[in-house]
């Protein structure tokens, strides 16, 4: 049986594989995912992550035939994960596992996990048995290794892992960009796992490609510190170098950014106390761009009849407004809404205007956030 190559902590994440069509997911370029396969497993990386809505459902088929077909099967580390966003009811789980015990052409997974935790799905799973369902997957050897991958605040995982100690590992979001933020509390969800004791996997290291593509005085930065290193490179080795980190997730979409990351992370070195002031700047330069200038004082939310969570939807405006849709706005707006007044709900009393001390226009941009997370 495979295991995690000794300090080979890069993994190929095959959620943004090369396309045929670049408007069509479900146009996989197997045979581009075939070169990528063979120059990963070679530079003596093992581990292939893939998921069930992936590439509209074709993630698990392409890995299957760039990897399954072609490698013997002790030779990498295959991890899927349960979708459980469209489970309905307790037969559901199986079904789920069956069809992608079939796409992928395996008969076990090395890692499995409940996919995109958060608190409606912890409620669900509880529900309809979703995590006795993982424990029998672990104990007929159909899951080696059984974990969650997770999208929501410290508190809501911390509540999973006091409830479960039978998970054994964590997949977050992690990135420089996000070590601070209030939405996706990168370090305060990696700081619970590390009390737990649980490893984490890295997802989202680069943001989506948001840490590629950089304004240009933060390009400046790295490249005149490291003129030959990539943008990748910095993000991904931030996200590494964390204490509990095992696996760094990458999604990797052609041979020549397989070939960037594999360079550096080959023979990985940490981020130093150097590197990480830069990277501190570079964030700053984020932040300052932020389409809303909130420091989440919550002022606001004291005052708001609403119970309007202004500074979570400005949070997650920005995001976007940042780095595209590629990190799940919608998702990140509706946990944020949970417990509280839609953006739509603002009545204009002007009341948290008032108590603002950054002087925002609080209900012009609720109406903006509505329109676009709401439709209204």
């Amino acid at each position: 049986m495979a295991e995690l190559t000794p300090n080979m902590r890069l993994g190929f994440g095959a959620m943004r594989l090369p396309q045929t069509d670049p408007d069509d997911p479900a146009s996989i370029d197997v045979a581009a995912c075939c070169d990528m396969v063979d120059w990963y497993l070679s530079q003596g990386f093992n581990y292939i992550d893939t998921a069930y809505p992936y590439h509209k459902e074709h993630s698990e088929e392409a890995v299957a035939q760039a990897l399954v077909k072609r490698y013997p099967r002790d030779s990498y580390l295959l991890a899927n994960k349960m979708p459980t966003f469209l489970v309905k009811g307790p037969g559901d789980y199986e079904k789920f596992f069956q069809t992608q015990l079939e796409r992928c052409q395996v008969e076990y997974f090395d890692y499995y996990l409940l996919h995109n935790m958060g608190r409606e799905r912890f409620e669900e799973c509880n529900k309809w048995g979703g995590f006795e369902f993982m424990k029998k997957l672990k104990a007929e050897g159909k899951a080696r290794h059984i974990g969650f991958s997770f999208h929501d605040r410290a508190d809501v995982l911390e509540a999973i892992l006091t409830a479960h100690p039978e998970l054994e590992f964590v997949q977050l979001q992690i990135n420089y960009a996000d070590w601070e933020s209030d939405v996706i509390q990168s370090k305060k969800c990696l700081e619970t796992a590390r009390r737990f004791g649980k490893p984490v996997i890295v997802m989202e290291p680069v943001k989506g490609g948001g840490l590629v593509n950089l304004p240009d005085e933060a390009m400046k930065l790295l490249k005149d510190y490291a003129p030959d290193a990539s943008p990748a490179s910095w993000a991904i080795r931030f996200a590494a170098s964390q204490e509990g980190v095992m696996m760094v997730l990458s999604g990797m979409s052609s041979l020549e950014q397989m070939k960037d990351n594999t360079s550096f992370m080959k023979e990985f070195k940490p981020v130093t106390d150097e590197e990480l002031a830069i990277l501190n700047k570079v964030s700053d330069i984020l932040k300052a761009s932020t389409a809303i200038p909130c420091t989440s004082c919550k002022y606001c939310m004291d005052e708001c009849p609403m119970n309007i969570n202004i500074p979570g939807y400005f949070s997650v405006y920005n995001l976007l407004k940042q780095f595209g849709s590629n990190n799940f706005p919608q998702m990140h707006y509706n946990r944020q809404a949970m417990g509280h007044g839609a953006a739509s709900d603002c009545i204009e009393c002007h009341s948290c205007e008032g108590h603002c001390p950054q002087h925002i226009k609080i209900t012009e941009h609720l109406k903006e956030i509505a329109r676009i997370f709401e439709n209204k």
